[in-house]
């Protein structure tokens, strides 16, 4: 575990001074390793991001075999490009499994320790501590469909028994369900003392 701390502490420094040492720098006595570190997938396909269907069509400038024509309206494109500027941060309708849901005194220091415990169960699932006055909740997950949050709540069911299924409006989930987190390899160098 202090090895993994270390690692994200070395990783978020490395990040935030531009890949190198600020401190001092690199030197023959240093310790070069190679880390593995587990991120978020992407909610969206990121090769998709900011291509436009319509540019996106084969045509032998391109170098592809045949052309594609579309035409239309130039109102048809700028009210497409408003609508995707309008909703870029938008939440859908779906289902949360809500792991934990009470408002005693010690309603906050539990809400945490059952975050922290399902986020060490289960990686790559998101988890969300809210307060909503009198009550500390704890939801977890982001499904389209109630089918997809009933898989995770009958594997929460022995950890968490009073887990339940909350409709809410939910973040843009995982493109691939099945692969919620992707592993990286980062390379660590640290001067030797």
């Amino acid at each position: 575990m202090k090895r993994i701390v270390l690692a994200i502490a070395l990783f978020a420094a490395a990040v935030l001074c531009g890949g190198r040492l600020c401190a001092q720098e690199i030197s023959e006595q240093t310790s070069v390793r190679d880390t593995i570190i587990y991120r978020m997938a992407d909610a969206v396909d990121s090769t998709l991001v900011g291509i436009s269907i319509l540019n996106a069509m084969p045509s032998r400038s391109k170098g592809n075999a045949a052309d594609v024509n579309i035409n239309q309206s130039p109102r048809t494109t700028e009210g497409l490009n408003k609508f995707i500027g309008r909703n870029k941060d938008r939440v859908i309708p779906g289902y949360r499994v809500r792991i934990f849901f009470d408002n005693k005194q010690t309603a906050r220091a539990a809400s945490e320790t059952a975050m922290n415990t399902f986020l060490k169960s289960y990686l790559g699932i998101p988890a969300y501590r809210t307060y909503q006055s009198p009550f500390f909740k704890v939801t977890v997950g982001d499904f389209r469909t109630k089918s997809e949050a009933m898989v995770l709540l009958r594997s929460l069911k022995n950890q968490f028994p009073a887990a339940f299924i909350v409709k809410e409006n939910i973040n843009y989930p995982a493109a691939d369900r099945v692969h919620t987190f992707v592993t990286d390899t980062i390379r660590i160098e640290t001067p030797q003392l």
